[in-house]
């Protein structure tokens, strides 16, 4: 099935009143939102109280969105800090779910929602599939991981609130996903970009990619390159589609990109975004690469101010070409704690992944980075993937794509790399988030 040609696509905005309001209009219902958020914390959450009052701070003080800048910070220890349910602005009785981290170790970082959470939630990722040309249609294959993590249920939410079928197969068995797609008719599908790239390639390789009825991609939860996205739509011929979001906030549904890709749509009635620099905290001006904080207006059972998200984007406040007024994050270069500095120069998986996938000629865009400390030195290695027929008694061949690749990831990083070549298979795929990178030097 064709996807749909961008010329021929009918701009479809779930809520014009809210995502075209004017600027005016949006601040004045922020500012409302916040005047009544800040009250709310100060008065049911003793975390809150007990930083504003260090800061001299009384509700009062908050009169309008501008004064955003006054509030402290939320960071993710102080969410584990008071794991589970120490940071609630509401009785544990009014809490109608909990959502968590995806981690495998020590505490998790909880989420509290009650029922009207849970709604917003829904009707956020309704917006997005809205933006990504959805209606109630369709079928959506959602093959997030249901469970603590937010992906399947955000997923599954969104498309309850707007209608379509949800088909819940959760991560995993890549032949069953592919089977079930084929049978049921999907017409989406939601998943990481790292595993969409996964299930293009065995979907190719069973010749079966003419059968599905796929038009749009929801991928999420891991930062990847319009490469990538382009990569993933040449094979599968779909539209693509960018969702964010994070469970201390509200899971997928906090922003989406539009057809356009031009940046990612923020739902800013619910969640006011800022982007500052990590050193000084001061706010970066629209283009500036910066951090994302979130504060979230409405948000009843675990409300967070200034939360840290550890994402490192960059801001639009112009109005976009689908209509919508809504401010536009860019794609992530990547996350504070994901950045590596190796010989004073910070590093981003993301750098790597851009660089491959515009080699062509049989690398693949599938990759490890290993940082070691030898000598006191630190040494960048990158095993990448290439195909066959460079192991078949053709070492000057390999030799020089191994130099031409280190060449470009010198050029693109600005600094040297090891470069080490294996075969198709041999870097294990992820179902969920990929780890791209091992750092042997927190061993030592």
């Amino acid at each position: 099935m064709a996807r749909v040609a961008m010329e021929n696509w009918e701009e479809r905005i779930r809520d014009p009143k809210i995502e075209c309001m004017s600027r005016d209009e949006m601040s004045a219902l922020q500012s409302e939102r916040l005047v009544k958020q800040v009250k709310n914390v100060y008065d049911n959450v003793a975390f809150y109280r007990e930083k504003m009052d260090a800061l001299g701070l009384e509700p009062g003080d908050i009169r309008g969105i501008e004064d955003i800048t006054k509030l402290p910070f939320t960071t993710k220890e102080d969410l584990r800090n008071n794991y589970p349910f120490g940071l609630l602005a509401v009785p544990q009785s009014k809490i109608a779910r909990v959502q968590g981290t995806s981690g495998t170790t020590g505490k998790l970082t909880l989420a509290s929602y009650t029922q009207k959470d849970v709604d917003v939630w829904g009707e956020c990722v309704a917006r997005a599939l809205t933006m990504a040309g959805l209606t109630e249609e369709d079928k959506l294959h959602v093959c997030y991981g249901y469970g603590l993590f937010t992906g399947g249920m955000g997923l599954d939410l969104g498309a309850r609130a707007l209608g379509c079928m949800a088909i819940p197969m959760s991560s995993g068995n890549t032949q069953r996903q592919l089977m079930c797609m084929e049978d049921f008719g999907a017409t989406a599908f939601a998943c990481t970009p790292s595993y969409a790239l996964y299930l293009a390639e065995a979907a190719q390789e069973a010749g079966i990619v003419d059968r599905l009825q796929l038009k749009a991609g929801i991928n999420g939860a891991e930062p990847w390159t319009d490469e990538m996205r382009l990569k993933i739509e040449s094979i599968l011929n779909v539209n693509c589609f960018d969702i964010y979001g994070l469970c201390e906030v509200t899971g997928p549904g906090v922003a989406m990109d539009c057809i356009h890709h031009k940046g990612l749509h923020v739902y800013e009635d619910y969640f006011y975004p800022e982007v500052l620099n990590p050193a000084d905290h001061s706010p970066c001006a629209d283009g500036e690469t910066g951090e994302l904080v979130f504060t979230t207006l409405a948000k009843e059972g675990m409300p967070l101010l200034r939360y840290r998200t550890k994402d490192l984007t960059s801001i639009d406040h112009s109005p976009c070409a689908c209509g919508r007024t809504l401010p536009r994050i860019q794609k992530f270069t990547g996350r504070t704690d994901d950045m590596k500095v190796i010989r004073g120069v910070n590093v981003f998986p993301t750098q790597v992944e851009a660089v491959l996938l515009k080699m062509g000629g049989g690398v693949a865009p599938h990759y490890m980075m290993i940082v070691d400390r030898v000598n006191n030195l630190d040494v960048l290695t990158v095993m990448v993937e290439v195909d066959e027929r460079f192991f078949s008694d053709q070492i000057r061949e390999l030799d020089a794509l191994r130099e031409r690749i280190a060449d470009a990831l010198k050029q693109a990083l600005g600094v040297s790399v090891v470069v080490k070549l294996v075969e198709p298979k041999t870097i294990q795929r992820s179902e969920g988030k990929a780890k791209r990178v091992i750092d042997n030097r927190n061993l030592v």
